[in-house]
């Protein structure tokens, strides 16, 4: 007697039982935790961005975007110069935001969403 009668249906049934194996015997992960050992970097990092050294960045580049504007006679490349200046410092702000994200707010937003979706 054939378990399986078709090739399809035991395709199926071996890639079945290979992700289940798969996913049985993986380790334990901690995705996010630990990393001390990179703390100092990041602290470096983040004062070389927003303190001197990220200022004379931000500063080279709006004077190059200056620059750039009076030679193509356009504001836009003072413009580009000035966004990279502002993200360049403001961008350590943004990863830690990102990744210290919480939902603190969410039984609040989730109540008006569901007011609002009803329209009461």
């Amino acid at each position: 007697m054939k378990f399986y009668k078709n090739t399809e249906t035991r395709k199926l049934a071996i890639i079945a039982s290979l992700a289940m194996m798969s996913v049985l015997s993986a380790p334990e992960v901690f995705a996010g935790t630990g990393g001390a050992e990179f703390a100092g970097i990041w602290t470096t990092l983040t004062d070389w961005m927003q303190g001197t050294l990220g200022k004379i960045a931000a500063g080279a580049m709006i004077l190059v975007g200056i620059i750039g504007g009076v030679a193509r006679q356009s504001i836009m490349a003072f413009a580009v110069g000035v966004g990279g200046g502002i993200g360049l410092y403001n961008t350590p702000v943004v990863i830690d935001l990102m990744m210290t994200a919480t939902l603190e707010k969410a039984p609040l937003a989730t109540e008006a969403i569901m007011t609002i979706s009803n329209g009461l």
